[in-house]
C-alpha cells in the first residue's frame, strides 16, 4: 500500500510541479534573434517607428555575429534577408502608412519565427483573417460583382503575401509552387477568372489547398514535453502497481502453503 501512495505522490508530483522543473531550455542565440524580431513589431504596431528601425539594425548586426556559429540554408538565408531588408525599407519609407509597415515587420517576424520555432509556427495564426478574406472573395465570384471581387482579391492577395515567405520555410516545395500559382492564376487573369464558366471550380480547388495548408500545420494542444511526463509516470505506475500485485500474489501463496503444510 505505501508503494502504490509513493506512486500516485510520484505521479502528482511531475505533473503539477512548474515546467521548467523537469523541462529548462538553455538560451539560444536564434531565440534570442527571435525576440528582436519581435520587439520590432510591437514597436511598429505602436506607431514607434525609430525604435523599430533601431531594433531591426540591431538584428541585423546580431544574425552577422551568430551567422559563423549558426547553419542556414541558402534559401533561409535569402528569405530571411529579404524579408528584413523590405521590413526595413518600409519603415524608412515616410510614404507607407501604418498597415503598410506593419505587414512588412508581420513578413519578416513570420519568417524569423519558421526558422527557429520548433512546434506550431506563428504563421499558422493567420488563418482566420486569410480564410476569412477568401471567403469575401468568393462570395464576389459568385454574386458575379466585379467590383467587390477586385476589392476582396486585392486583400486576401495583401493577407497571403505576409506569410508566403514563411511557408516556403515550412512547407515542401512542391506544394507552395502549386498554391503561388493558382493565386497568380487569380490574380493575372482576374477579369477572365471572373467571367469564365470554371471560376467557382477554381476557387474551390483553391479553398482547399488553403484549408490543407493550415490543417496540416496545427500543433497538437498537449505539450509535447507533457506528453513525456504523462508516458514516463504512466511507466513508473504500472511498473509499481504490477510489483505491488506480485507481492500481493506472493504473500497470497506464500500463506496458502504455509496453511497446507499445518494442514
Amino acid at each position: 500500500m505505501k508503494l502504490l501512495q509513493l506512486a500516485v505522490t510520484i505521479f502528482v508530483f511531475l505533473v503539477f510541479i512548474p515546467e521548467p522543473l523537469y523541462a529548462v531550455e538553455s538560451p539560444s542565440p536564434i531565440n534570442d534573434l527571435d525576440e528582436i524580431a519581435d520587439q520590432s513589431l510591437q514597436m511598429t504596431k505602436a506607431g514607434r517607428y525609430e525604435e523599430a528601425k533601431q531594433l531591426l539594425h540591431y538584428f541585423s548586426d546580431e544574425f552577422q555575429s551568430l551567422n559563423g556559429h549558426q547553419s542556414f540554408s541558402m534559401d533561409e538565408l535569402r528569405i530571411l534577408t529579404i524579408s528584413h531588408n523590405l521590413a526595413v525599407e518600409s519603415i524608412n519609407q515616410a510614404s507607407a502608412d501604418m498597415d503598410q509597415k506593419v505587414n512588412a515587420v508581420t513578413k519578416f517576424r513570420l519568417v524569423m519565427d519558421a526558422l527557429s520555432s520548433k512546434h506550431q509556427p506563428l504563421w499558422v495564426e493567420m488563418e482566420d483573417p486569410i480564410m476569412e478574406a477568401f471567403k469575401g472573395l468568393k462570395s464576389a465570384a459568385e454574386n458575379r460583382d466585379a467590383g467587390q471581387y477586385h476589392t476582396t482579391l486585392n486583400l486576401f492577395l495583401s493577407k497571403y503575401n505576409i506569410i508566403q515567405p514563411s511557408i516556403k520555410l515550412d512547407i515542401p516545395v512542391e506544394q507552395v509552387q502549386s498554391l503561388d500559382a493558382r493565386i497568380s492564376y487569380l490574380d493575372h487573369y482576374r477579369q477572365d477568372v471572373l467571367e469564365g464558366a470554371e471560376t467557382m471550380n477554381e476557387l474551390t480547388s483553391l479553398e482547399t489547398d488553403l484549408e490543407e495548408l493550415f490543417e496540416n500545420n496545427q500543433e497538437d494542444e498537449a505539450d509535447p514535453s507533457l506528453w513525456w511526463v504523462i508516458i514516463s509516470t504512466g511507466s513508473i505506475i504500472v511498473s509499481t502497481l504490477s510489483y505491488v500485485g506480485w507481492r500481493k500474489y506472493k504473500g497470497q501463496a506464500e500463506a496458502k502453503r504455509s496453511e497446507r503444510q499445518k494442514n
